[in-house]
Formats: structure tokens, sequence, C-alpha cells
């Protein structure tokens, strides 16, 4: 496995795949248990699923569809979307999840990182922050799919993320989501130059040269991809792809 891991992100709405832009315009890309057989054919790094329903609707984690999910998966396994609580937690777990990304809870229960990780381990806990600019144009950190402005600082809040034990920090920027220009490198390298917990970048991929560019100058510790394993050409042509592990592996040569 590449040290450097490229992971795609796949968003569950409604029963089914589908991607976004800025988190707005939700199109249909297909059955998830597709996809999870065509990337275990790719020999994928990982694969992590978020639900965008559950925390917005309040509702439990979809267990038969999360079950339905491992039961196909080859790979590491990371599932996020409405979890609130430990024994949600043990569930998921049980049903051959490794790794849960908490969210919109545990940026209003810091504590709630802490007890997790504690429990589980901080391997298997990881936290998403979406990051998006408010009305004056400040990066702020959002949650509810980008609707409800928490107000925070997203260094000052990673670092209260960190010091409560998170194994890994998904930074997901809602301005470069489903807009294939790129990532967002500036925030990225000023939170990677003051965090030490892994960081893996979200939001922006377009082509190779994107993931190359933000190991390169944000030095990122893992990039999660939407569009771009899921697009075909300027027209987005649905069509789940992935790049040859060697095509990678070369592309992430020093």
């Amino acid at each position: 496995m590449l040290q450097k891991r490229v992971i795609p992100c796949l968003l569950l709405h409604d029963g089914g795949l589908y991607k976004t832009e800025k988190f707005k315009k939700p199109r249909y890309i297909g059955d998830p248990i597709n996809a999870i057989k065509i990337f275990n054919e790719k020999e994928v790094d990982e694969l992590m699923f978020l639900d965008i329903d559950a925390s917005v609707n309040n509702s439990e984690p979809n267990y038969q569809m999360i079950q339905d999910i491992a039961s196909e998966c080859f790979m590491p396994l990371c599932y996020g979307g409405g979890v609130k609580n430990v024994e949600q937690m043990k569930k998921i777990y049980s049903l051959g999840v490794e790794k849960i990304s908490l969210s919109s809870h545990a940026i209003e229960n810091l504590d709630f990182i802490k007890t997790a990780a504690n429990i589980f381990g901080n391997q298997s806990v990881i936290v998403t922050i979406d990051v998006k600019k408010d009305f004056w144009g400040k990066k702020k950190i959002f949650t509810h799919n980008g609707k409800k402005n928490t107000k925070l600082e997203p260094i000052d809040f990673i670092k209260k993320v960190e010091s409560m034990g998170a194994g890994e920090i998904v930074v997901n920027s809602v301005d470069h989501d489903g807009i294939m220009e790129g990532y967002d490198i500036e925030l990225l390298k000023t939170i990677k130059n003051e965090i030490k917990v892994p960081i893996i970048a979200l939001g922006g991929a377009g082509k190779l040269t994107h993931i190359k560019d933000v190991f390169e100058k944000a030095n990122v510790d893992a990039v999660a991809c939407g569009s771009m394993f899921v697009y075909q050409g300027h027209l987005k042509g649905i069509l789940i792809n992935y790049p040859p592990y060697q095509q990678i592996q070369e592309l992430l040569k020093k």
C-alpha cells in the first residue's frame, strides 16, 4: 500500500450514490454496491462513505446499508453520517467498518471525540471538518451540509480536535466541492503547518496533477476524491474509475 493514500469518497443520499457541487445539486451516480465492486477490482487503498442525510434529518445511521456495503468491501472502509453516541459506533464497527468519521455531533460536543478515541482507539476515529467562506469571505466551519455556520475558526478548532485524540482529520472544502479545479492548497498548507495529526484533503480533485500538487505543496497525508472517480470527460459522463496502482505510485514519487 502507498504511504500516501488516495481515497474515493462516496456520498449516500436517498439510498443511492450521489455527487454534489458545493454541497448543492445532488446528482444520482448509481448503486453503492456496484461502485464497491468496481473499486474492489481496482485495488483501491481505502473507501470512504458519507451519508449526507442522517445528520440533517436527525436520523439513525442506515445500518442495513452499512452492512451491505461492508460485506462487499475488500479494502479498509470508513463510514460517516448521523453518529451521535458510543452505542451507534459499536454497532457500526460490528458490521465490519474499520473507521468512523464524526462530524456535526463532534463539533458540538468535543468531549465525544475523546470518549470515542479512548474506547475504540485513535486510529478508528476520524473527524470531518467542512470549511466554507461565510458572507464576509472568511473561512469558517459549517455543519448540516454546509447550511449551518458554526462561526468556528478552522485552525483553532482543528487544534482542539487534535488534542481530543482524533486519529485523522478530513478537511473538506465546500467551496471546492465538485468543481474539479484543485484543492484549497493554501488552507491545507496552513493547517498542516500547525497540526501533527494526519490530514486528509477533500474537495476539488479533477485530475491526477491536482493530487500531486496537494501532496507536494500542502504535505497532506492522504487525499480523498469524489467527482474525479465517478465522472469522465468535460461533460461529466458517469463512469466509476480509479487510476492503476502503478500510475499513482509513479505520480507520487519524489
